[in-house]
């Protein structure tokens, strides 16, 4: 994953408030992820939280300050050398593409990324970093902890590299695409195999395929991306796949607890939306999945 060094970079669209960082304007629900009834380490990592799981952020780290990214983050050449300033690229471009023409998303409007470390203030209410990326419909905020990626890798396997972190990112923006068309109003809290949260998941993870397709016409990449970077976001993907999760963690697989869906599910619609580069063929919601 290459960006292009001439890539101008928009860096007031991700803040970084360190730890304790942020402004809490009330309770919300946090859209990504959740898995009611798992235990907590599930709970933590798999893109997000349950609504009642995203209260109270628990013991508090000592504050850490933050980064002022527009005095690192310049170009496309600065995001190939420092993390923080690829995820400003990744969310520059993602953005470019849903809210221009050909994603044909009306009424689409920027939404920040917030870094943090160990803990955050939302507008969905307190959090740690124990519950992985998330986004917030209430602020429009998605919320990630760069040591994510470090857990990913050490408790469930993933091989990382820099084109997963973009897919998990593409996954949370995928959640305000959703918020915007109002997709998420729809979808209740329910659990289980075909339920409506899988659904949405799923629908996220075709988002971000869509996205992944159409990043290079952005104009922040240097080229198209490999086979070895989707394989990086396929990897991911199967990784935090609920069957994966819960043999891993439990040895026997639930389905009528899953929140997110199969790995193969989450594989393949990743694969459907990059395949296509279009939305509309992310319609998660008709039929069996």
């Amino acid at each position: 994953m290459d960006f292009d060094d001439r890539a101008n970079l928009d860096a007031s669209q991700v803040e970084d408030v360190g730890g304790g960082g942020g402004m809490s304007r009330g309770g919300g629900i946090a859209v990504g992820g959740g898995a009611v009834g798992i235990i907590g380490l599930i709970l933590a990592l798999i893109f997000g939280v349950n609504p009642a799981d995203l209260t109270g952020g628990g013991d508090q780290p000592a504050l850490q300050p933050g980064t002022d990214l527009s005095q690192q983050c310049h170009t496309g050449a600065d995001a190939d050398q420092n993390e923080k300033c690829r995820v400003v690229g990744v969310v520059n471009s993602i953005q470019d593409y849903w809210g221009g023409d050909k994603a044909n998303v009306p009424n689409y409007e920027v939404a920040k990324t917030t870094l943090f470390n160990g803990s955050v203030q939302t507008g969905c209410g307190a959090a740690d970093s124990s519950v992985g990326p998330f986004y917030c419909p209430v602020d429009d905020h998605v919320y990630l902890d760069l040591g994510f990626f470090d857990e990913l890798r050490s408790r469930f396997g993933a091989k990382g590299g820099p084109f997963a972190q973009a897919y998990v990112i593409a996954h949370e923006y995928g959640h305000h695409v959703q918020d915007v068309q109002h997709t998420t109003d729809k979808v209740g809290q329910d659990q289980g195999a075909q339920s409506g949260s899988v659904r949405l998941e799923l629908q996220a993870d075709c988002f971000a395929g869509v996205w992944a397709k159409n990043a290079y016409d952005t104009g922040f990449y240097a080229q198209p991306f490999t086979d070895a970077d989707i394989q990086e976001a396929l990897d991911a993907a199967a990784a935090v796949g609920d069957d994966r999760i819960q043999e891993r963690t439990q040895g026997q697989v639930n389905p009528d607890s899953f929140t997110h869906g199969t790995s193969q599910q989450r594989t393949t619609w990743f694969t459907t939306g990059y395949k296509s580069g279009d939305p509309g063929t992310c319609d998660t919601f008709s039929g069996s999945i």
